[in-house]
C-alpha cells in the first residue's frame, strides 16, 4: 500500500460532500471518496445522510486531533473517543450515551461498507471493522434525554413564534400538532399539499424514506395557508422558506427554537431542540389518551412501542402504581 498515492481524510472526504475534515494520511484517494460517497447516497432520508455525514466528521475530527489514521485504527481508538465524548463531548460538555451510540453507528456503518466494497481489492483499504469490537453504549430502551415543553411553556413559544412572523407560527405549529421529525418539515414541498376525504393532508417523506400522509387539522392549515399567501401563493417549491427565500434546514430551526424559547423566558432554552417539540407532541398525545401507547405510536410512526413509552410521563407517577390494584385483590386476605 505504500506504493499508491497519498492523500488526506479531508480532501478524500471534501470529494463525499464532507468538507473540513482534518488532515491524515491515506491510501487510493479516488477509491474511497467514491466508496463514501456512495455509503451517503445510499441512504434514502435526506436527514440520515447529513446525520451521518456530521457523524463521519466527528470521527474524523478526533483522529486527526489525535494522530491517528482512521484506515489503521483499532477498537481501542474508537473506545478512546467514546471515553473523552463521555468527558468532553465535541462541543465541552459530555455527550448523551445515545449520541454516542448514534455516532458509533453510524461509523460502522461506514466501515462495513469499505470492507465490503474492497475486500477483492488488491490491496483493501482495511480488512476489518473496529468499531464493531468496540464498547457501544447501552441506551435504556425506556428512557428519552430529551427536554420536552409542560403546556404552558408550549403555548408561550408558540406565542412567540406568531409574533415572530407567518412562517415561523406555521412551522412551530407542524412541529407541535403532528410531532414531525426535523427531517420532514425540511423536506416539506407546497406539492405535497392535497386533500383525501375531506381532510387537508401534506404528504411526506419519513424516517426510513417511506412516505407518509400526515393530516393538517383547520387551524394550522390555515396557518400554513396565511404563510403561503404572504408569499403570493406559489403552486410549487420548499414549503418552509428562511427569511431570505432559501428551504430551511436544520441549524436554521434549531437556532429558531431557541431564539424564541428565550424571548418565551423558557429556563430550558439552552436545551432544546427540534425533536423537543416532537417530544412535546407524542407526550401530550399519551396524556390527552390516558397512555393509550397504541395511538401515540402511530401517532409517531415509532416502528418499536418500547420506543413510544419513552415519552410516558405516567409511567413514574406513583399514583397509578400497579401496587395499588393488587392491594384490592390481596389485601383483604386474613394472615395465616
Amino acid at each position: 500500500m505504500t506504493d499508491q498515492p497519498q492523500t488526506t481524510v479531508g480532501s478524500e472526504l471534501v470529494a463525499a460532500d464532507l468538507t473540513s475534515v482534518p488532515a491524515i494520511a491515506i491510501p487510493a484517494p479516488n477509491r474511497l471518496a467514491e466508496l463514501t460517497t456512495m455509503w451517503l447516497s445510499r441512504q434514502r432520508s435526506v436527514h440520515t445522510r447529513t446525520a451521518y455525514r456530521r457523524d463521519l466528521w466527528q470521527w474524523g475530527d478526533w483522529c486527526a486531533a489525535t494522530g491517528r489514521n482512521p484506515l489503521t485504527a483499532r477498537a481501542a481508538d474508537l473506545d478512546a473517543w467514546i471515553v473523552e465524548q463521555r468527558a468532553t463531548g465535541a462541543r465541552g460538555k459530555p455527550a448523551a450515551e445515545s449520541t454516542i451510540a448514534r455516532r458509533l453507528s453510524a461509523v460502522a456503518s461506514w466501515y462495513d461498507y469499505l470492507v465490503v466494497n474492497t475486500a477483492a481489492d488488491p490491496e483493501p483499504l482495511i480488512r476489518y471493522n473496529p468499531a464493531q469490537a468496540a464498547a457501544r453504549p447501552r441506551i435504556d430502551p425506556d428512557d428519552s434525554s430529551t427536554v420536552g415543553l409542560d403546556r404552558p411553556e408550549a403555548d408561550r413559544l408558540l406565542g412567540e413564534a406568531r409574533a415572530d412572523g407567518l412562517t415561523s407560527h406555521a412551522l412551530i405549529l407542524l412541529l407541535l400538532v403532528a410531532g414531525l421529525r426535523v427531517g420532514s418539515a425540511i423536506g416539506a414541498r407546497i406539492e405535497d399539499l392535497g386533500y383525501d376525504r375531506g381532510h387537508r393532508v401534506l404528504n411526506l417523506t419519513v424516517k426510513g424514506g417511506r412516505r407518509r400522509r400526515v393530516p393538517l387539522p383547520p387551524v394550522l392549515s390555515h396557518a400554513i395557508d396565511l404563510m403561503l399567501a404572504e408569499r403570493g401563493t406559489p403552486a410549487e417549491g420548499s414549503l418552509f422558506l428562511t427569511p431570505s427565500g432559501l428551504p430551511i434546514y436544520e441549524l436554521y430551526v434549531h437556532r429558531l427554537i431557541r431564539r424564541l424559547a428565550r424571548r418565551a423566558g423558557l429556563a430550558s432554552a439552552t436545551a432544546l431542540s427540534p425533536h423537543s417539540l416532537r417530544h412535546t407532541a407524542i407526550t401530550e398525545i399519551l396524556d390527552a389518551t390516558g397512555g393509550d401507547l397504541r395511538r401515540a405510536q402511530d401517532f409517531a410512526g415509532h416502528a418499536d412501542p418500547r420506543t413510544t413509552r419513552r415519552y410516558d410521563r405516567r409511567r413514574d407517577q406513583l399514583d397509578n402504581h400497579g401496587a395499588y390494584l393488587l392491594a384490592g385483590r390481596f389485601g383483604d386476605a386474613e394472615p395465616g
